[in-house]
């Protein structure tokens, strides 16, 4: 995520830290690779002045050049900057006083609009909302099909009219949700291959049809600028009342992320960074600013842990490794649960300073599948005594599970460590994860 950009800024930053004092001239050098950086990120040039004019006021005044780590203050400056460029506080849906719940989706052809309906009915669903998704893309081939197939993956009811107008299923829609229960209607609306008078018409139709409580424009964060010119239009007809940007996992520059706000007025609510339907988070401006400067994000990483991890099966893997008990069984178990957080170099990226480390190392999701074939073709017993495992044994798990012996030899060898890692931590202080013993009692110490 917006790697080309983060890497110039922290290597801009990485200079400034050589010096032990700065000066005027070394806060304009910075200023001007920093305004370079963001150009390249496809940043409205716009913004970009505003920005490093900004920044720079602050960075020239006496408290920052005389302080004991001027450099840090420079890259605080940066980052408060930075997150305010982005809307400051993280966006909400606004909650209707009377369910239900109206939200719009608007978007051009290709942004995810259905996708992302989905997505959204998914979110709200956990939340503990009875979310319905309508279908009023009447036009594009299969469009009602694709939302009623994503409904049923994530059994969430779909409601729709066929070819009727979009306006009179939106109508429609709202009061069959009020009938039955569901406090939120999220429409689905189609899009067009550009901007045109009919489409705007359309939209407008259902606007006024259905009121909605929240506009939101779908836009693909991929396309630079043009996902703000886009969101520049959508506003000045509609009104939105914030953005979805998708694809933040991708080849993503950070020019839509870092223009949208300032440009369009608009907040940017919701990130797609994924295919998968729990692909979908809230935008905060302040953990993407520390991401972008390489800071990491610790609290999404702790909130995507939270949700995927089971927490009764986690005190059980915590009273296994205080005996000592942790086998290939458990290994197997935590590594599905890691994989439910997402891919593992999204992972690295939140933790800070890990993800400069890790760079230029190319992390191979496939070979967790290696791992995982090697333990499901091991006996049961194996599984929970490795020792037991041999050369004629890795010889057939390694047929099994379509791999070399060199690969269980190594992975035999990897848990092994890793148990008398286990072995020392629960000996020891401190215990492994901060669950160690404390006091003579041996009262226990760490999270909760």
């Amino acid at each position: 995520m917006f790697q080309g950009l983060s890497d110039k800024l922290q290597e801009t930053f990485k200079r400034l830290k050589g010096k032990g004092i700065l000066k005027e001239a070394d806060v304009n050098e910075a200023m001007r690779e920093v305004r370079v950086a963001l150009l390249e990120a496809d940043v409205n040039f716009k913004v970009v002045k505003d920005f490093v004019a900004k920044v720079k006021e602050r960075c020239i005044g006496q408290d920052v050049l005389e302080s004991l780590s001027p450099a840090q203050q420079v890259i605080k400056i940066v980052h408060e900057e930075m997150i305010e460029l982005m809307g400051g506080a993280t966006g909400k849906i606004l909650v209707a006083s009377k369910p239900p719940t109206v939200i719009l989706l608007l978007g051009l052809q290709g942004a995810g609009k259905t996708t992302h309906a989905a997505k959204l009915a998914n979110m709200l669903k956990k939340q503990g909302k009875r979310p319905l998704m309508v279908a009023c893309d009447i036009y594009r081939p299969a469009a009602i099909k694709q939302l009623q197939v994503l409904g049923e993956q994530l059994n969430v009811p779909v409601f729709s009219m066929g070819q009727e107008p979009p306006a009179d299923i939106a109508v429609a829609s709202v009061k069959h949700a009020y009938q039955n229960g569901h406090d939120v209607v999220i429409i689905d609306t189609a899009g067009r291959l550009h901007i045109n008078e009919e489409l705007m018409d359309e939209l407008k139709s259902i606007k006024a049809a259905v009121k909605p409580h929240e506009i939101l424009l779908v836009v693909d964060a991929m396309t630079g600028q043009d996902a703000v010119n886009v969101a520049e239009s959508f506003h000045k007809e509609l009104g939105l009342d914030g953005v979805i940007l998708t694809k933040l996992d991708g080849d993503t520059r950070g020019g839509a992320a870092l223009s949208i706000k300032a440009v369009t007025g608009c907040t940017i609510k919701f990130a797609g960074t994924g295919e998968k339907m729990d692909a979908l988070e809230p935008f905060h401006p302040d953990r993407m600013a520390s991401r972008i400067l390489g800071m990491g994000d610790v609290l999404t990483l702790i909130e995507k842990a939270q949700e995927s991890f089971d927490q009764k099966k986690t005190r059980e893997m915590e009273q296994k490794l205080r005996k000592q008990e942790f086998n290939l069984d458990d290994f197997l178990e935590q590594m599905q649960q890691m994989k439910k957080m997402g891919p593992l170099s999204s992972l690295l990226e939140m933790i800070p300073g890990v993800g400069k480390q890790l760079k230029d190392v190319k992390i191979d999701e496939k070979d967790t599948d290696h791992i995982e074939a090697i333990i499901r073709s091991m006996t049961f017993e194996e599984r929970r005594k490795p020792a037991l495992i041999k050369d004629s044994r890795k010889r057939r798990i390694a047929k099994g599970s379509g791999t070399s012996v060199q690969e269980v030899g190594r992975l035999l060898k990897q848990f092994e460590q890793m148990q008398k890692m286990v072995k020392q931590f629960s000996s020891g202080g401190m215990g492994m994860f901060g669950m160690g013993k404390k006091g003579k009692k041996g009262k226990k110490a760490g999270f909760r």
